[in-house]
């Protein structure tokens, strides 16, 4: 894989182009900024609400979204993912300049035909690896998060050059970029959320706090063990991967590791893992979410009213609130 770092992009690939971020949340708040800093024109999309608000703050030039898409040389798409359609075909679509570049951080939309680009533009990627915040912090830093590039669609024959220069623009080419497809983001990303990331461990946390509270265990000592030093071990393993953390840890701790990981997440989570790629891929997954957003997420939010209920989440806020510096 093609990891490419300052000396492989010039920022003078946007000499004299304007920058639409579309969207002024977490990621675009960050990902504006670190461009404007880096000399590069950024403009604002947005409705009419609290962002939109915050970016005039920030000194940004705000104005509705079709405007922005109309003064872009590279529309930039950092809106959640499922207003990605619905904000292309309104106010997008029919605004963009001839030779113009449609770019966003994820590939979903791109990749499951939410959204067809014509033929007449660049299509490319720039995702950092990293929350908005996080990516902020390393920037002002001086040093920058590892970022991904991808061209979809060249067009103009300068859809690299001009990855590579917002990739810079945002730092990302200090710390590594990446260069990779959209399916890869895509599915790698969809795939890392659902197994690992976000369902697997939110589940893992779930049982283990579970089975110590069926048990008769105090809830707050199960979820000092079971979610607060989750981070202490993640945080090992992020400075120097596994190896690291079982240097740190007991001898006793390690061995069990050994002794019954295995048998915890054992050769039947890998083929739940393998059915939950195959859904990606097979873009089932993105048809159901589709659908479920068509509906008014009515399942989500079932979800994350039943997950606000669970005791692992009333236990976790009377144990932050207790020990709250005073």
């Amino acid at each position: 894989m093609n990891i490419l770092h300052d000396k492989h992009a010039n920022l003078g690939a946007l000499e004299g182009c304007t920058v639409a971020v579309i969207g002024y949340g977490s990621q675009g708040e960050a990902q504006a900024k670190c461009m404007r800093d880096s000399g590069i024109n950024v403009i604002i999309g947005s409705i009419k609400d609290a962002s939109y608000d915050k970016a005039a703050e920030d000194g940004f030039d705000v104005m509705p979204i079709a405007d922005a898409a109309a003064k872009g040389d590279v529309i930039h798409m950092l809106l959640p993912d499922e207003y990605h359609k619905k904000v292309y075909e309104e106010d997008i679509k029919d605004n963009m300049k001839e030779g113009a570049a449609l770019s966003c951080s994820h590939g979903f939309n791109i990749v499951y035909n939410q959204i067809v680009p014509p033929e007449t533009i660049d299509v490319i990627m720039v995702a950092p690896k990293s929350p908005g915040t996080e990516e902020r912090k390393a920037f002002l830093e001086g040093f920058g998060v590892p970022g991904l590039i991808a061209v979809e669609q060249d067009a103009t024959g300068k859809a690299r050059d001009t990855a590579l220069a917002m990739a810079k623009g945002m730092g990302f080419t200090r710390a590594g970029c990446l260069e990779c497809t959209f399916e890869q983001e895509t599915y790698e990303d969809l795939f890392g959320e659902q197994t690992v990331l976000c369902g697997g461990l939110v589940e893992l946390m779930k049982s283990g706090f579970e089975v110590l509270t069926e048990a008769g265990y105090p809830p707050e000592m199960a979820y000092f063990e079971c979610v607060h030093e989750m981070k202490l071990i993640v945080d090992l393993i992020y400075q120097g991967g596994i190896k690291r953390m079982n240097e740190v840890i007991s001898n006793t701790a390690e061995w069990g590791e050994y002794e019954v990981g295995s048998k915890v997440i054992g050769p039947e989570v890998k083929e739940r893992m393998k059915e939950a790629l195959q859904s990606i891929e097979d873009g089932s997954f993105a048809k159901r979410w589709i659908q479920e957003n068509e509906n008014g997420c009515p399942n989500l939010t079932a979800k994350r009213e039943e997950l606000g209920k669970h005791s692992i989440e009333t236990t976790g806020a009377e144990i932050r609130e207790l020990f709250e510096r005073q």
